[in-house]
């Protein structure tokens, strides 16, 4: 009796009769992933943005300076029994120039917190637009605010009657930091006016986004 030609069944056994598949023991690509994007100013920004950002490492220094002045004055307050009378305010103005500084460290970093319901429904053009919008709105409110510090500026350096005198705590030690921190104050905001000002006018250029850039 004649042998049947093997090619008529079909191979359910997953011998080597089967045509080989060319991938098997190829090592697997890895999944994409997403790169998380540079940490720094967004280049709408420009030189100003740069600056800012750069100049953030000296309050992240302050930051640092007030914790060790705390504890400096743990050890000697109750290690030694001899308290300062400068430390709690010291770290109290340090503290609080940091945090006057970060809201112009976040403009240019593009790091505030904002509802995205609308503005994540846009692309190109219009989303360019709507930052430019946001930018100016942004510029008019931080003016209105440098309008109002300014008046807390003057009291706080110029007398009543025309003399210069900076405005102290009123503590033993008694620091002109109230002064020297709304004049901080008022310059942060001037140059948040500033800065949103550029990012309005390159927003509307056409400048490229942080991402597009790469």
């Amino acid at each position: 009796m004649a042998a049947l030609p093997t090619s008529i069944f079909p191979d359910i056994s997953g011998s080597p009769m089967s045509k080989p598949d060319p991938n098997e023991g190829a090592p697997h690509a890895p999944e994409p992933t997403q790169v998380d994007a540079e940490h720094g100013a967004i280049p709408e920004t420009g030189f100003l943005g740069r600056a800012i950002d750069a100049f953030g490492i000296v309050f992240a220094i302050g930051i640092i300076a007030s914790a060790l002045i705390l504890l400096n004055e743990v050890v000697l307050r109750y290690g030694f029994d001899s308290p300062t009378i400068w430390a709690h305010e010291t770290t109290i103005f340090l503290c609080a120039m940091a945090f006057v500084y970060g809201g112009l460290y976040c403009v240019v970093r593009n790091s505030h917190i904002r509802v995205v319901l609308i503005y994540d429904l846009v692309t190109g053009r219009a989303k360019r637009i709507l930052d430019a919008v946001i930018s100016l709105v942004c510029l008019f409110a931080a003016g209105f605010f440098a309008w109002a510090a300014f008046g807390m500026v003057t009291k706080a350096v110029i007398r009543p009657g025309g003399g210069i005198h900076f405005e102290t705590s009123g503590s033993a030690w008694d620091p002109i930091f109230p002064a020297l921190l709304k004049i901080f104050l008022f310059v942060v905001l001037c140059l948040m006016v500033v800065q949103f000002l550029i990012m309005a006018v390159r927003y509307l250029r056409g400048t490229p986004s942080k991402g597009a850039a790469k």
